[in-house]
């Protein structure tokens, strides 16, 4: 059984399973996961775009949804277990169901930690309590867990080896039908539901305020796995611009890009990786935003800037993340060319911070080893 509750979780449970499937081809996958998922060949039991919400306003919203799937998977736990269960962050969810995984009897590899060192870190304890391994993707977590006596591996960052873009920006541009000699601006709103209602409006707005100082710049949007073309529409519809909407080659898609108008999440990497400037945005409500306020632990919300471990990205968070501030960064980057020559070099040391490739295909082995250790039954997974 394997879980993935949103769009980078779709991305990354794909990869893995593609590398497990090559090393034993008689493996079958099942849970939760989206069309990456499937395409990789997992039986998706529910769809992650349904899953994918973030804050407590939007999960209380979409309660019936989220139980429902927790309900199905508890009840194969109980009654069908599977030699393993594989959850991808997700934690509100997914620690719950390791709970329930352990009272069954069934091993938890957990691959892509939630962020214990952002907020919540009693969380480790309870995930000491119930997985059986985990699989670290960032080197700083390999000693939260250590120190709690978690068994724990860093297998380095999945986007590295997801990442591998050959085209230069303008042979990347020509590919999409787009202009090379204008400038081109990605808009990158997310990939939840809850994330387009309230961040895309924001985003469309400072795209026409670009439009008026720079008539012929283009645009372009990639509309993530857990996302329908209808969920973008009416917002793009109602402005003055115009963008391309594509699924495809995302990474080429920001090659393409001058700058990027970014959600934060799993995607700032993806672009810090690839090199593209970007100002990096996001909007809760604002009962989510008071509390989160009040928890979260760390001073930046970008991927990118928390592993720099300094501010390499401009970041507008709530009241800042508006049109006319929004623009007004985007402005700067494609019209000061020094400031963007520093951030694109900044953004260059990204990928020495975490470390090799080959991170989905070391969990997989973990998988296999834990299946195997099982089956044997020829010592615990520890020894």
């Amino acid at each position: 059984m394997i879980v993935a509750g949103e769009a980078s979780g779709d991305l990354y449970g794909a990869d893995l399973v593609q590398k497990a499937l090559l090393i034993n081809p008689e493996l079958h996958f099942f849970g939760i996961g989206g069309s990456r998922m499937r395409e990789a060949g997992v039986e998706t039991l529910v769809d992650s775009a349904d899953m994918a919400v973030m804050g407590l306003v939007e999960v209380f919203k979409h309660f019936g949804v989220i139980s429902s799937a927790f309900l199905k998977l508890r009840n194969i736990l109980r009654q069908n277990p599977p030699e393993l269960l594989i959850l991808i962050d997700y934690p509100g969810f997914n620690i719950r169901l390791a709970k329930t995984a352990k009272k069954a009897g069934v091993k938890v590899l957990y691959y892509i930690s939630p962020k214990v060192w952002a907020w919540k870190a009693g969380r480790i304890k309870s995930i000491a309590a119930a997985v059986s391994r985990m699989a670290v993707i960032f080197p700083f977590e390999l000693p939260l867990y250590e120190k709690e006596g978690v068994p724990v591996t860093f297998v380095g960052h999945p986007m590295l080896d997801l990442v591998n873009v050959t085209m230069s920006r303008d042979e990347a541009a020509a590919s999409f039908g787009l202009d090379p000699s204008r400038k081109i601006i990605g808009l990158f709103p997310g990939s939840r539901r809850s994330e387009i209602e309230r961040i895309l409006p924001a985003i469309i707005a400072a795209a026409e305020l670009l439009q008026k100082r720079f008539p012929d710049i283009q645009f372009v949007l990639p509309l993530a796995s857990t996302l329908n073309v209808d969920d973008i529409l009416p917002v793009l519809k109602r402005s003055g611009i115009t963008a391309i909407i594509t699924r495809q080659r995302t990474h080429d898609l920001i090659r393409a890009c001058d700058a990027i108008i970014s959600v934060s999440g799993t995607v700032t990497l993806e672009i810090a990786l690839i090199g593209t400037p970007m100002v990096i945005i996001y909007k809760l409500a604002p009962l989510t935003y008071q509390v989160a306020r009040r928890v979260v632990k760390i001073k930046h919300i970008g991927l990118c800037n928390i592993v720099a471990g300094r501010s390499i990205v401009k970041e507008l968070i709530q009241e800042q993340a508006n049109p006319e501030a929004i623009a007004a960064e985007i402005t700067t980057i494609v019209t000061d060319s020094a400031y963007c020559t520093t951030m694109t070099a900044e953004l260059a040391t990204i990928r020495e911070k975490l470390g090799g490739g080959g991170a989905a295909a070391r969990t997989a082995y973990l998988a296999l080893d834990i299946i195997n250790r099982s089956r044997t039954r020829t010592g615990s997974f520890n020894e």
